[in-house]
């Protein structure tokens, strides 16, 4: 387990996140494509700690546990509610499993899709369901909680408030659509200062948006409050028509020909690094090549493969001659 916490490691350096669950694992065969809820991890956990430990190889200094759309409510849309502790335990374990000693372990919560500004009683299943979820998760052990993906900032502020209750640290993230504001019609700045009064220790953005469209979110957010700054982008191409990737129309199982190279990934995170962000990670569609080349980008460390001099006086291979053609290319 990592002795130096979430927030130490925040205080003196930025964070590198790990990548994407529920899209990655769909495109494997594990994960069903509409629903994305995360009972793999009881039904096929060697997938999950497979690319759990391809992100720490990567460079992610933190592991989420694979509990998107983990609560009691959103399993029981598919037969899997009786089984909510099993599966979000299992998901911890495994992050454990993966991170060892190498990376933080953190909890996940995400939107239950049962929040309703004009229905009161709702803030109390939004509650409740957080609760159990979360309450599985701590009876294993986490370092901090990610709470994510909030489309309204009345239900973020919940799990912010609930999660700062724990005595642990939070990061607590909101996702945009075309417009830059939420479901209950918040802009980032208010969301990023009400988060953080709410008890958040990390406030920002996630999902949803491509990199060139959450920037400027993250810019926003940054200059609303003096809070840690969290940015977790996937790795599509969004458009000006289209800023958020589940528009587009190869959503939600054809999604390749929009995937981001491992060269734009690392432009997003030397970005989000100039703006000011502090924890830096990546979300759907985001893969272990996607982190690597993140971690490069904030000079992080990076399990490399190991290096050999070519001998001079004989041809290059044709991998050679295509590595110059791009470095002269680049410059």
């Amino acid at each position: 387990m990592a002795t130096t916490g979430i927030l130490e490691r925040l205080r003196d350096d930025i964070v590198l996140g790990d990548g994407g669950y529920v899209l990655e694992l769909e495109k494997r065969g594990y994960v069903q494509a509409g629903p994305f809820t995360p009972e793999v991890t009881v039904e096929n956990p060697e997938a999950v700690l497979e690319l759990s430990r391809e992100f720490v190889d990567a460079g992610a200094e933190v592991i989420q546990a694979m509990a998107f759309y983990g609560d009691r409510g959103k399993l029981e849309t598919v037969g899997y509610g009786g089984r909510a502790g099993e599966i979000n335990r299992a998901a911890v374990e495994l992050a454990r499993q993966a991170a060892g000693d190498r990376a933080l372990v953190a909890g996940n919560l995400s939107l239950t899709w049962q929040y309703d500004p004009a229905d009161s009683t709702s803030r109390d299943r939004v509650r409740a369901l957080l609760d159990e979820q979360l309450g599985h998760q701590l009876e294993v052990g986490i370092d901090f909680i990610i709470a994510e993906t909030f489309e309204y900032l009345g239900e973020a502020v919940i799990a912010a408030e609930f999660g700062s209750r724990t005595g642990l640290p939070i990061m607590v993230t909101m996702s945009f659509g075309d417009a830059p504001e939420t479901r209950d019609g918040k802009t980032p700045a208010e969301c990023a200062r009400a988060l953080a009064d709410a008890g958040a220790d990390i406030v920002g953005t996630n999902c949803l948006r491509g990199p060139q469209h959450i920037l400027p979110i993250v810019e926003e957010m940054r200059a609303a409050t003096d809070a840690y700054i969290g940015v977790q982008a996937p790795a599509y191409r969004t458009t000006d028509a289209t800023r958020f990737f589940t528009g587009l129309k190869g959503f939600p199982d054809a999604m390749e020909p929009y995937q981001l190279t491992r060269w734009e990934m690392a432009d997003y995170a030397r970005q989000a690094k100039a703006l000011g962000a502090n924890f830096i990670g990546a979300c759907c569609g985001a893969v272990a090549v996607h982190i690597r080349e993140m971690a490069r980008a904030l000079d992080k460390p990076t399990r490399e493969p190991s290096r050999w001099t070519p001998d001079p006086t004989r041809a290059m291979s044709a991998t050679e001659h295509y590595r110059d053609r791009r470095a002269a290319s680049v410059d």
